[in-house]
This record gives C-alpha cells, sequence and structure tokens, in this order.
C-alpha cells in the first residue's frame, strides 16, 4: 500500500523523501524518466485480500489499484508520455498475454481513454516464453512496445524447466553470462522478433554497483558494464537497464556512441541472421564447471537474500552486486539440483560430491561468515535464521519448489482478525 502511495505521488510529480539519517531530502527533477510499473508476477496471491474467499491474484490487485487511483490524471493529460506503462514480468505463455490484454482494454474502456493508451513491456525471463515471443507480441499487439532480457531469471527457468535431467547441470552461477550459446541464442532471437514487428528490444540488466569506497574497484566494475553494453548494443539492442542510477551514465555513453542520434535500432538491425537459430541453439547446455566456492556463494546468498525479503527489501546489494528474487532462485534450484544429483565439484581439485552432510556443513559454515560480515547485533535482529530454513529446506526438498517467494510470503502475511458480533 506503501508502494501505491508512492506511484500516486510520482504520477503526480509531488514524490519525496527525508532521509533522516543523512538528513538529505530527495525530490523530482524537472526532467524525469518515465515511470513503468511493474506488477507481480501472475503467480502470486495476495493474501491480504479475499475474493469469493480466495487470496486475490496479486498482479490484478497491483494493476487495479495504480490503474483507479491514476487513470484520471494520465485522462486529463492525455498520458503526456507518461503512460499508463506497465513491465509485465514471469510469462511462460501467450495465454497469459492474451488475459493481460483483456484487463488493459476493459480497463480503458472503463474509464474512457482511448484503446491501446496502456502500454507494456514483457519481460521474457522464462524458458517456455522464448519459444511464445510471436505470439507474446500478437496477444498484446495494440498495447505492446517490446520485449526485454530478463537474463536472471532465464537461467534459473532453464534449471526449472529441466529439474528432472541430470545431463543439463549447470556450472557456477557466475559462469552462465550472456556469451554463453544459449543465452546469445535468446538475445538475438528476441531482437530479431522484435525488430520484425516494429516493437523495441530490451536488454538485460547491469548487476553492478558502484564502489564508493575503492576507485580501482569501482573503475573494474564500470569496465565490465561497458563490455556488457557495448556488447548489447552492438547486438541490436534498443536501450538497456541498470540495477543503479550510477551506471546509466555509463550504459548511457555506451548506447549514444553507437546509435547515434537514431532513438532505437528497429529499422537497421534486423537480425535476419537469426532466423536460422535452432531448439537446439536456445536448449544448448552451458559450459563451464562446479566449484566448492560456487556452492558457498550460492549458500550465502541466497540466505542473506531472503532475510532481507523478510523484512521488506526486495533487491539488496551483496559482493558489490545487487541481488534481487532471480540470483536468488538461481543459487537455490543450483543447490538443489546439485544436491538431488549428487554432483562432483570438479573445478577446483577437489572432486568432492555435493550431499546433505557436505551441505549441511557449508550452510553452517556460512552462517557464522554471514554474522561476522553484517555484525552480530544486525545478525540477531534480522531474520537470518528464519531465512536460512526456508533456503535450507527449498535445497534439500525432494521436488523443486516453484518459487522462493511463494514458500516466505507467509512469513510476512500479516492476519486481521475480525470480531463478529453476537445475534
Amino acid at each position: 500500500m506503501r508502494g501505491q502511495v508512492n506511484l500516486k505521488d510520482a504520477v503526480a510529480g509531488t514524490i519525496t523523501f527525508h532521509d533522516k539519517g543523512r538528513n538529505k531530502v530527495y525530490k523530482l527533477n524537472d526532467e524525469i524518466a518515465k515511470l513503468f510499473v511493474r506488477p507481480r508476477g501472475w503467480h502470486l496471491p495476495e493474501a491480504h485480500i479475499l475474493i469469493d474467499g480466495e487470496p486475490a491474484t496479486g498482479c490484478l490487485v497491483d494493476f487495479g489499484l495504480y490503474f483507479y487511483h491514476n487513470h484520471s490524471t494520465f485522462r486529463r493529460t492525455q498520458g503526456g508520455g507518461f503512460g499508463p506503462f506497465f513491465y509485465l514480468p514471469k510469462m511462460e505463455h501467450s495465454r497469459e498475454a492474451k488475459i493481460w490484454n483483456k484487463v488493459f482494454e476493459k480497463a480503458e474502456k472503463m474509464v474512457g481513454i482511448e484503446r491501446g493508451s496502456i502500454r507494456a513491456t514483457v519481460l521474457i525471463e522464462t524458458l517456455p516464453a522464448v519459444f511464445q515471443m510471436d505470439e507474446i507480441l500478437y496477444e498484446l499487439r495494440d498495447h505492446s512496445v517490446g520485449l526485454n532480457c530478463g537474463r536472471w531469471d532465464y537461467i534459473f527457468s532453464y534449471v526449472k524447466t529441466f529439474q528432472a535431467h541430470p545431463d543439463r547441470l549447470l556450472p557456477d552461477r557466475v559462469q552462465v553470462g550472456m556469451t554463453q550459446h544459449f543465452m546469445k541464442s535468446y538475445s538475438e532471437l528476441l531482437i530479431r522478433t522484435c525488430h520484425r514487428r516494429g516493437v523495441h528490444a530490451m536488454g538485460g540488466m547491469a548487476a553492478q554497483i558502484p564502489i564508493k569506497d575503492d576507485p580501482v574497484a569501482n573503475e573494474a566494475a564500470l569496465e565490465l558494464v561497458r563490455k556488457d553494453k557495448l556488447r548489447e548494443v552492438k547486438a541490436g539492442h534498443d536501450g538497456t537497464w541498470a540495477a543503479h542510477p550510477g551506471l546509466i551514465p555509463s550504459c548511457m555513453e555506451i548506447f549514444t556512441k553507437n546509435m547515434g542520434n537514431a532513438p532505437n535500432q528497429i529499422a537497421t538491425m534486423k537480425r535476419d541472421d537469426a532466423a536460422k537459430l535452432t531448439e537446439e541453439d536456445l536448449l544448448q547446455i552451458p559450459r563451464g564447471v562446479r566449484t566448492m566456492e560456487g556452492l558457498r556463494l550460492n549458500t550465502r546468498v541466497g540466505i542473506q537474500y531472503v532475510a532481507a525479503w523478510l523484512t521488506g527489501s526486495g533487491s539488496v546489494p551483496l559482493y558489490n552486486l545487487m541481488e534481487d528474487a532471480a540470483t536468488a532462485e538461481i543459487s537455490r534450484v543450483q543447490n538443489w539440483q546439485w544436491l538431488k544429483y549428487g554432483v562432483e565439484l570438479d573445478g577446483d581439485g577437489l572432486g568432492v560430491k555435493v550431499g546433505k552432510e557436505l551441505f549441511g556443513r557449508v550452510v553452517e559454515e556460512e552462517m557464522v561468515r554471514i554474522e561476522n560480515e553484517v555484525g552480530k547485533d544486525k545478525f540477531k535482529k534480522g531474520k537470518y535464521k528464519d531465512a536460512c530454513k526456508i533456503f535450507t529446506r527449498q535445497c534439500s526438498s525432494p521436488t523443486l519448489d516453484d518459487f522462493l517467494t511463494l514458500d516466505a510470503y507467509n512469513y510476512i502475511v500479516i492476519v486481521h482478525p475480525v470480531e463478529v458480533s453476537k445475534l
């Protein structure tokens, strides 16, 4: 609800924030970015709102509240170039896009704004969706502005889709980048699909964050961002996104330098060569090795992310990267995959097989490391022990849970008892 209040203030242009700790006031500049609102995925419930006794669908609550409270402003200004714009996550099939299209059409009709006023970008971040990109764009044809590579969730989806296939084990997550053949193929096919339909093909997220107290490490991080964005713009992407506003100048520099004054590359980078990409290209097993450090990093990041999520933070800076639910999901499903199939950690010469005893020891040791890193006071006040239980249970479960947050959500639902008067 606080998020909805912030969105309403943002649309009105009045949003401010007073950071009392730093005694600093934040407010909007004269020139501001366009606001895209990301509702929850179709899989997430809203347990605080019941319809016919059942939890409401989270994304429809998010869309409904935002649209209801702000449509009059959009109508008064005819959008003014500010929407309403939406960013649609987690789809696996075009039928989900069709439902969104019906929601948009009904909302437009109900408040009397022109059909097609609502615009949406769809995240292609699940393996099934890469085979449905044309169909997704078709279903949203009156409302679509393009597709976006959601690369971290895409890796998570790859593991989840092939969870029953021991021949499709991933290497350490740090080795699964956009240069892996299946990731490169997915990106190129997305560009071709979008540009054939005259819409934007957006690149993936730069997860690095500025390192204020270490200029050398900061420059190294920015150089990684520049290389990644150069790859994207040369491949034909029309834009990109970053986890931290401090990266925007570097991203803009690369895209502006390589695109000049052109607003996009829709007409100039058709990527007809991607027409020959096959199912095998999109499904090729990523190359690399598995290490004990990979298992430890997965465990450390996963537990810390869940702890932050339980206390209200959806994205968390850890080890100079911005971690979100997608990277936590990769950590979880990779641990699960390695445990289930007893993989050998072949990358560091140890030749150790991953089993429950080894994993239990790694969890204990990483919890000690987390406590040392965050400090005893923060560790005690935080939700680290709850997070450890959730993460460990999901990694060790005989069957893979669909989503980490579905289980964790039960820990943050607040039940408001209703007093029933006696008749």
